[in-house]
């Protein structure tokens, strides 16, 4: 049976979980007129490449493209702080019409001469895709000016969806692997793919495999540095977590230098261990692995007594969740599972057929399982599920809470580290406070019910 609050052209996007065969279609443009929650393909290439900080940012475009992404993730930096400032070429009509080449030029070498940043980025954007700007040509020329690696991101934001940024982003920064000295790299090495940092939290994750025996030579691209990523190609392996946007450079990577990724999850009790332990069995490293089981241990006498009380108070609450990388949606069923929660929807933005699949198999029956959703389908699952808590991004909130429903932010603009052990005592505190809060008993839906 189809959803009633879906449209004919999204029903294939939809599918519940039971007696029928699995089949879903996704990776596909949003439809026109459905409101659809995905952004752009250059909103898709800011928010990988934004937190490489000390490099300058500068968006070749109107000044609202650079509004709607500034500090678009929180991003924190251990050291310089360039990239939170948002630079724009800021476009005008006579831009527009006799082109933004020589403007484009003329910022590139004033930021470059007040900043002296290891690196430039410069990102296209609809109107640049318009009117032909060559990106190209004005970038080699200053980078020869200039010294220093100027880089075009051809992200105009019309000629795709999200995941088409990620790709343009991992294009860009693939011009700088391989340019920098390898020397001294340890034969146990790894590069950190698809962590940006959110509320320090690839601190933490350093910190966990630099307890088991692994040096980490990058971060991609949290508290990232064009250094580290010139010097990336030689690590041993690529440990890639939002495999949507960072895995295109994975595949180039092993391509070119013949480096092998694999992916992981540092969300939750059991993919955060397992990150570990699969880590560790690709070095083949008795000790490491040994060392990786005292970490968890060490971690989970800690966390899980501290879990019960949350545990206790949750048990058969129901959760929904809509994330933008579906890898995320993977991690937090078995968090919620863990705290006693039934996730009864769960959805992503840019997820692909093999990331629902996965879904399909750990969901119970009846799960909603839903691609590049809308405020409506949103809607009407959560009240035909009567959920208890929403887990989403800036643009679901209001959806949450004008239902009275319980928010909790597992998007890029968070400031509670959700990571690794610690981050799982957090995820519970934050679902526990929510969820259990009075005020839900004072909204139209709870009041009509009592």
């Amino acid at each position: 049976m189809q959803p009633s609050y879906a449209l004919k052209e999204r029903e294939a996007q939809i599918h519940r979980k039971g007696n029928t065969p699995f089949e879903i279609e996704c990776d596909k443009d949003s439809l026109a007129g459905a409101v659809s929650q995905r952004a752009c393909v250059f909103c898709g290439s800011r928010v990988v490449l934004y937190p490489i900080a000390d490099a300058v940012h500068l968006v070749h475009g109107p000044i609202g493209c650079a509004v709607y992404t500034w500090d678009i993730r929180g991003a924190l930096s251990s050291g310089p702080e360039l990239h939170r400032l948002s630079f724009s070429t800021d476009l005008q009509e006579m831009d527009v019409i006799f082109g933004g080449e020589p403007k484009l030029y003329k910022a590139l070498i004033e930021l470059i001469d007040r900043h002296n940043p290891k690196a430039a980025f410069v990102y296209s954007t609809c109107i640049v895709g318009l009117i032909g700007d060559d990106l190209e040509a004005v970038c080699k020329r200053v980078e020869k000016e200039k010294g220093i690696p100027v880089l075009p991101v051809m992200s105009e934001g019309f000629k795709g969806n999200k995941r088409a940024g990620y790709q343009a982003a991992c294009n860009a920064m693939s011009r700088l692997v391989g340019t920098g000295d390898i020397s001294g790299i340890s034969k146990r090495s790894i590069n950190i793919l698809g962590d940006f940092n959110l509320a320090g939290e690839i601190w933490l994750i350093r910190e966990y495999f630099n307890r088991i025996g692994v040096e980490v030579v990058a971060n991609i691209t949290g508290d990232g540095r064009v250094e580290d990523i010139k010097r990336c190609h030689g690590a041993a392996l690529n440990v890639v977590q939002c495999s949507g946007a960072t895995q295109d450079l994975a595949n180039m990577m092993e391509e070119q230098f013949g480096i092998p990724s694999i992916r992981v999850s540092y969300f939750g009790v059991e993919d955060m261990a397992e990150s570990l332990y699969e880590v560790a069995r690709y070095f083949e490293d008795d000790e490491m692995l040994e060392k990786a089981r005292e970490l968890v241990k060490e971690e989970l006498q800690t966390l899980l007594p501290k879990l019960q009380k949350y545990k206790k108070a949750l048990k058969g609450k129901k959760a929904a969740i809509y994330v933008g990388g579906a890898f995320k949606a993977f991690s937090l069923v078995k968090a919620f599972r863990l705290i006693g929660m039934d996730v009864v929807m769960v959805g992503s933005q840019t997820g692909t057929r093999e990331d629902y699949e996965e879904l399909q198999e750990i969901t119970d029956d009846g799960t909603i399982i839903i691609d590049d959703a809308n405020p409506l389908e949103l809607s009407a699952i959560m009240k035909e599920k009567d959920v208890d808590i929403f887990v989403g991004g800036v643009k679901e909130r209001p959806i949450a809470y004008k239902l009275g429903v319980a928010f909790c932010d597992h998007n890029h603009e968070r400031k509670e580290m959700l990571a690794g052990f610690e981050g799982m005592l957090n995820f519970a505190s934050e679902v526990y406070g929510s969820v259990m809060s009075p005020v839900w008993q004072f909204v139209p839906r709870r009041s009509e019910e009592d």
